[in-house]
């Protein structure tokens, strides 16, 4: 495989040969560009993976700067979302430069702060009565395995329907992914008798506990929402708080994240099994 980063490659564009010299991005800045200019055109992963005849977490891990490209698949990433090699490769490159120009950059823009998650605080409290209804009388699923089964819930919905289910934002702490605005959202709905707080053990160990004092309104969630928070807690609930952590560890927007950082939701995106819940199809790279 040849290595674009630090070899001099001659490229053929028009029946022209072309010489790119010096080349000195790194793989996380050649990664970086693939991505957005995937993003800009509307393809997922899986449609430019396909396209290219290399598997979605090759490519993946190529716009996360964890694999390098060879020319051969730059080149037909440039033909399929219409780059110049010599543009792409200059460190005065932005996505502006696309050949649609300015009105995809604009709709980037847009979908940018369209992804950008905001919180849905009464669709947020009646995800957490569901999932507490759900799991009465369990006495392992204190606030850690709670914590988690919101993340994953949250997490699962936006990487199979590209949508926020709550819309909660969660940072990478020591013990696990944890939303934000939680404890204003717990002592509010305590005020309002909505829930009820439990400081109780659990094999020997302190453990804090919610009790909801009602039902979740389910007319709040779809169809769609319901059974992504279901399949969570059929898969997890009875996991205790160290297996529940050490697996929500182990997930790719987890990893990428920097201790005490938001988590990005299209992190999601490149998750391998099993934390993955999407069919991205043949995953069997072309030889």
């Amino acid at each position: 495989m040849f290595d674009i980063k630090t070899m001099l490659i001659f490229v053929t564009l028009n029946g022209k040969h072309k010489l790119i010299m010096n080349i000195k991005l790194s793989q996380k800045q050649i990664g970086q560009r693939i991505a957005e200019l995937r993003k800009m055109k509307g393809l997922s992963q899986e449609d430019l993976a396909k396209s290219v005849k290399i598997s979605r977490p090759s490519l993946a891990q190529i716009e996360l700067g964890n694999r390098s490209v060879d020319i051969l698949e730059l080149q037909k990433i440039s033909m399929i979302l219409g780059f110049s090699l010599d543009d792409f490769m200059s460190k005065e490159f932005t996505t502006s430069q696309d050949l649609e120009g300015k009105v995809e950059a604009k709709t980037k823009k847009m979908d940018e702060r369209i992804s950008v998650p905001a919180l849905q605080v009464g669709k947020f409290k009646n995800v957490l009565l569901y999932i507490l209804e759900r799991c009465a009388g369990k006495p392992n699923v204190g606030e850690t395995v709670l914590y988690k089964l919101l993340y994953f819930s949250d997490f699962n919905y936006y990487e199979l329907y590209e949508e926020h289910l709550t819309g909660a934002k969660y940072r990478k702490l020591p013990y696990g992914p944890v939303p934000q605005k939680l404890d204003s959202i717990i002592l509010q709905m305590i005020a309002k008798g909505q829930l009820q707080r439990v400081k109780t053990e659990y094999h020997g160990y302190p453990q804090t506990r919610y009790l909801p004092l009602e039902k979740a309104d389910l007319t709040q969630l779809k169809a769609s929402e319901k059974e992504i928070i279901d399949r969570v807690i059929e898969q997890m609930s009875d996991w205790s708080a160290a297996a529940i952590s050490n697996f929500s560890h182990k997930d790719m927007p987890w990893l990428a994240s920097k201790e005490g950082e938001e988590i990005k939701y299209e992190l999601a995106f490149y998750r391998d099994a099993p934390f993955s819940v999407r069919n991205y199809g043949d995953e069997i790279e072309e030889q």
